[in-house]
């Protein structure tokens, strides 16, 4: 499969259309279709569901399949390019990072744009998901660092320790019960309606603190990411354990955050791909936190 193919492909499954995606990329309609038709022959299934009527094009399974791949494959090789075209006589690229949702994310800010004023070339893309989303990519070398929140998965990578941790708790509305308490114990969620991150539910992250009844407690939904979640918690559907600081919770806000009692932290950690090869921008933004981590 060439390159070019596939950005022909991601064309067509984002205008939805042949003719469109031919006239955005400034080819012929007849070429375009010629490319696909081979695309698919290289591959031995159908990628494409014509519509006679309005000409609309839908994916089959097969090409949804490739339509993650490819995206993968083409943002994997825009990165590689951008890498060797760096100028050599000044510091500039791109430095890619994944975390979740995390205040951490302050230190990671600071410390860009402190390195962004000594060098303007730098860019920096930042990517959002748990922490499988983010070592999948780390893994498939589309990211340079990750954040990952807590201790999984940190000993397979080189990583630095933040001065940061993440404290658990409750986000509720203000009108709730247990709003009146300053800290929430396991005892007070028995037979609550719960929302809690997939990744902490699998992984079974707050087992310890609650204890051998974890599997009992009533988890009615999973989540991601805290902000949709929490948009569920204000319509009523029920209580989040998530970390604190993600949620704006003061002034107006309908929702509180409380605090599990005992206390429950996770530490943080900026990590990297063993023998990770880096760029000259991705080395400068490592060598900076280190320093500065050094001096604090």
């Amino acid at each position: 499969m060439e390159i070019r193919v596939l950005r022909y492909f991601l064309a067509v499954a984002r205008e939805e259309s042949i003719s469109g995606a031919a006239e955005y990329l400034h080819i012929t309609q007849p070429t375009l279709s010629r490319q696909l038709m081979e695309l698919e022959d290289e591959l031995g299934a159908k990628l494409l569901i014509r519509g006679k009527r309005n000409r609309r094009v839908i994916l089959t399974d097969e090409g949804m399949l490739l339509r993650r791949r490819a995206e993968e494959i083409v943002e994997l090789a825009d990165k590689t390019e951008a890498e060797f075209h760096a100028r050599d006589e000044i510091v500039s690229g791109d430095v890619y990072i994944g975390g979740g949702e995390t205040d951490a994310m302050h230190f990671v800010a600071r410390a860009a744009k402190a390195l962004q004023e000594q060098y303007p070339d730098i860019r920096y893309h930042l990517f959002s998901g748990n922490a499988d989303d983010v070592t999948e990519r780390l893994d498939k070398g589309l990211l340079d660092f990750g954040i990952l929140i807590g201790t999984a998965n940190v000993e397979k990578y080189d990583y630095i320790t933040l001065p940061y941790t993440d404290t658990w708790g409750v986000l509720m509305r203000r009108d709730s019960p247990l709003a009146a308490q300053e800290t929430i114990h396991p005892k007070d969620l028995t037979d609550l309606p719960l929302l809690g991150s997939r990744q902490a539910v699998m992984r079974n992250e707050l087992s310890g603190w609650y204890g051998s009844d974890f599997e009992r407690l009533n988890i009615v939904m999973t989540y991601n990411l805290i902000y949709n979640a929490a948009i569920m918690v204000e319509e009523g559907l029920g209580y989040a354990l998530c970390i604190d600081r993600l949620i704006n919770t003061t002034g107006d806000s309908r929702l509180c955050f409380r605090p599990l009692e005992p206390r429950l932290e996770a530490p943080l950690a900026l990590v990297w791909k063993k023998y990770q090869v880096f760029s000259r921008a991705s080395q400068k933004f490592l060598e900076y936190l280190q320093k500065h981590l050094s001096q604090t």
